[in-house]
């Protein structure tokens, strides 16, 4: 028996995910922006009556309980073999075992009031549009001031409104079903429910869930649409950072993610005849939700998105857009012009497919009208 961890390939059709060989590497992997870590564990000798459920939980140990682990193989959070299985199925050599992992849960989440962007909700999901400088989830120097602390004040306001993930005194298990970096705002969606959290996780898993985005971009793309397929993966001497390899177009030695971005050039604003700065505006569709990915992609291609330093984008001033330099006293928005407009996905419970829409925050609009003033 050997334990090795699992990527996920799309099939030529970009419908189903096709299995990749597992990587001779450690059992779990980091989670990616949609909030799940992966794993994958191939059987190499049989195990003479070994019930799923508890071969896992031996396994995974303190990462997950039977109980919580019964739940997820039964939400097809875990898979053998690519098919949705019973606790109770025996395992057998030659079985690969796929899984989707929350990752550990911080034991106590502060409530702190402050105001939530409720765009939708029912009595499993609720979609919340995040304003920049909000950190998801409490981690290591941030504890307070995330959107889950937020939302653990809402669903202690509005106890009627909460599933089965307790809040209160008790450990609050918030249902993160993806990511956005702390400066990108729009539409998150959470889960309020141990069956929507991990349906909708499976959902993410096998790509069926649709996210739209919107950037402003430094200068302006060559082609009207495109899809950009460069694989990335943490840069290596930078820590908060992700990278492609600019020699080889792939991601650095050991840190290998596939990512793909389909783009739609919506408008075109400024440069040419005005003498001015050019940007321009995008519709980016990611189909991979790799850490950072849009922004890695567009600084890839020499388009790095308007207020991201990070990337190679920096703040818009007035006085750029007037010819006059920078002037920090002129900013007009200062970090990345990034916004989740929509999300698509198959509601967990109704299977009707739902669509939820944010509309962009005033910093972003007022660099767009600012910027569209150099049509002039």
């Amino acid at each position: 028996m050997s334990a090795r961890l699992t990527d996920t390939n799309q099939s030529d059709d970009g419908n189903e995910p096709l299995p990749t060989p597992c990587e001779e590497t450690e059992l779990i992997e980091p989670a990616e922006a949609d909030g799940f870590r992966r794993a994958c564990i191939e059987i190499h000798r049989t195990l003479t009556n070994r019930r799923l459920d508890k071969y896992l939980a031996g396994r995974l140990g303190k990462l997950a309980s039977r109980t919580s682990l019964q739940a997820y193989i039964k939400a097809g959070a875990v898979t053998v073999n690519g098919r949705v299985v019973k606790p109770s199925y025996t395992i057998m050599a030659g079985d690969r075992i796929d899984m989707l992992l929350r990752e550990p849960e911080t034991k106590t989440i502060v409530p702190e009031p402050f105001p939530i962007d409720v765009l939708y909700e029912d009595d499993d999901i609720i979609a919340v549009n995040k304003q920049a400088g909000l950190i998801v989830h409490p981690a290591r120097g941030n504890w307070t001031g995330t959107l889950l602390n937020g939302m653990a004040w809402y669903f202690q306001q509005h106890a009627s409104s909460i599933g089965d993930l307790p809040v209160g005194d008790e450990a609050y298990r918030p249902g993160i079903i993806h990511r956005l970096d702390r400066d990108t705002t729009g539409v998150i969606l959470l889960a309020k429910s141990e069956q929507a959290l991990w349906r909708i996780g499976r959902q993410f898993e096998q790509r069926r869930v649709h996210k739209t985005y919107l950037a402003i971009v430094n200068g302006h793309l060559e082609l009207d649409e495109d899809v950009i397929d460069i694989p990335i993966g943490q840069h290596p001497r930078i820590k908060e950072k992700y990278a492609v390899d600019r020699r080889t177009g792939r991601a650095f030695t050991g840190v290998f993610k596939s990512a793909v971005t389909r783009y739609r050039v919506m408008e075109r604003l400024g440069g040419g005849e005005t003498g001015r700065p050019a940007f321009s505006l995008l519709e980016l569709k990611p189909t991979t939700g790799r850490t950072h990915q849009i922004r890695v992609h567009t600084s890839y291609i020499g388009h790095p998105i308007v207020g991201d330093s990070l990337y190679g984008g920096g703040p818009l001033y007035r006085s750029q857009l007037q010819g006059r330099g920078d002037n920090p006293q002129d900013a007009i928005i200062t970090r990345q012009a990034l916004h989740a407009f929509r999300i698509e996905f198959q509601h967990p419970r109704t299977l009707k497919q739902i669509e939820i829409e944010a509309p962009p925050p005033g910093d972003f609009v007022a660099a767009l009208d600012a910027i569209r003033g150099l049509k002039a």
